[in-house]
């Protein structure tokens, strides 16, 4: 049976895990809130004439 208490003790991140995550908190990653924000402040814009 495994000791799942031990088996955590054990247990060490993937070294590329560290880089992973300093690269996602650099970066300004939208998330799908984002997008809907935008999307809806571009509908409310009055349309622009293209002429």
């Amino acid at each position: 049976m495994i000791n799942f208490d031990e088996e955590i003790k054990k247990f060490q991140p993937a070294a590329e895990m560290h880089q992973l995550e300093a690269n996602i908190y650099q970066n300004d990653f939208s998330d799908v809130a984002d997008v809907l924000i935008e999307v809806m402040k571009q509908a409310q814009m009055p349309p622009q004439n293209m002429e």
